[in-house]
């Protein structure tokens, strides 16, 4: 089983291609819990994520007839880059296999850091059964994502830079999909101090750990379904599970909702780009997912920044929706002049701000004399929006809310 010495190993080899990143406090999400928050900024990362440490460690360790063959791996997206630059810089060929579905920013970087992208399959499993034949059919050796002794070394490196930089840290939060982030650093941070606590956050739609355990042994889902694309995997890793039922503490679950609410949060408050996976440990934390005292030290570990512009408007409206900041709502008018005036007086009446209005004589859902009204508004909270709603049922406006 990986052990410490495999991490401070890995540390000396990624030194010169990965950046030791920025640990930083934060007022904000301090504030809002009550805990001394420090966020560890991977997202500032080469590449954009954690991945890059270890396929760094593993293509490190390969044979000369080994890097003559080239690599190859399966991703989503993040360990696709990784693997490409690593094998780059040391000039060993490499072939990445990616869903089909893979954000385009993502293949995109991949291609331009030097590596052949195949796209295969719905998801990064039926990407990696296809990565496997190109291992046989080419010789190639197989760079794992997350289930390897030396890509998770690599990833623990993180661990490593966490305790360093703050000594005093209590728990420390990283996200799960196959497990190798979330097992070297556990196993980084238990070597410093087996007292610093570990928690693992994993996607709802995308869960398979938790069930793990309870049953004892590892549980595939059918599919995965979570805007955190970078942990969407069916099942934990064969090499993974034992380490994480042995040194992670706790591991809990996060809902997409609560993944789009702290991604809108640190993009808003911290300035903070960060991905639908680099956002749950962060999202665990704000919705008190497990147990923390006032005051205690906790390092979310942001572990990516990766993410689709397109996926990005949807997940800040989504956020938005969530926290009251953005009410869309169908309401009925006679089709007379004057009717939407009275409408929009009631909304400015109650502070609403009004983004787009569709207004429709021809809907076949109304009589002939009305007309159908979509509003999107800017609203300032949960509150906020329940006092929009009031007023327009005290005005006798009947309203549907769509988000």
């Amino acid at each position: 089983m990986l052990d410490y010495e495999d991490v401070l190993a890995a540390r000396e080899r990624v030194a010169e291609t990965a950046r030791h990143t920025p640990l930083e406090y934060s007022h904000t999400f301090s504030a809002l819990t009550g805990a001394e928050i420090h966020l560890k900024l991977e997202t500032f990362q080469r590449t954009g994520s954690f991945k890059i440490r270890g396929a760094t460690n593993k293509i490190a360790t390969l044979s000369a007839a080994e890097r003559e063959a080239g690599v190859v791996t399966a991703s989503a997206g993040n360990h696709a880059q990784g693997v490409a630059l690593a094998a780059s810089r040391i000039g060993v060929d490499s072939k990445i296999v990616m869903p089909e579905g893979a954000p385009v920013s993502k293949v995109k970087a991949t291609r331009n850091y030097g590596a052949e992208v195949v796209l295969h399959g719905r998801d990064y499993d039926a990407a990696a059964e296809r990565a496997h034949e190109i291992e046989r059919e080419e010789g190639r050796t197989y760079v794992h994502a997350f289930d390897d002794p030396l890509v998770m070394a690599g990833q623990g490196t993180i661990g490593l830079e966490i305790v360093d930089d703050l000594p005093s840290v209590d728990t420390v939060v990283c996200g799960i999909g196959g497990g190798g982030l979330v097992s070297g650093v556990a196993t980084a941070v238990k070597g410093a101090d087996p007292d610093t606590r570990v928690v693992g956050v994993q996607a709802e739609g995308a869960s398979s750990v938790a069930p793990s355990l309870e049953k004892g042994e590892i549980v595939e889902r059918e599919s995965v379904d979570t805007i955190a694309d970078g942990i969407a995997t069916r099942r934990v890793g064969d090499e993974t599970f034992p380490i994480i039922r042995d040194r992670v503490d706790e591991v809990v679950t996060v809902d997409d909702s609560e993944i789009a609410v702290a991604v809108t949060k640190l993009l808003e408050r911290s300035k903070t780009l960060v991905e639908g996976a680099g956002a749950v440990p962060l999202a665990a934390v704000l919705e008190e997912k497990f147990d923390y005292a006032d005051d205690e030290v906790i390092v979310p570990g942001l572990c990516g920044g990766n993410i689709d512009l397109n996926v990005l408007t949807t997940v800040i409206l989504r956020g938005l929706v969530e926290t009251g900041r953005y009410l869309r709502l169908r309401t009925v008018l006679t089709d007379r002049p004057g009717a939407l005036e009275e409408l929009t007086e009631v909304l400015a009446a109650n502070r609403a701000n009004i983004y787009a209005i569709r207004h429709d004589r021809t809907s076949r859902n109304v009589a002939m004399n009305d007309a159908e009204v979509e509003l999107d508004l800017e609203t300032r909270g949960h509150d906020h929006v329940q006092q929009v709603l009031d007023a327009l049922h005290d005005h006798g406006y009947e309203t549907e809310v769509l988000v």
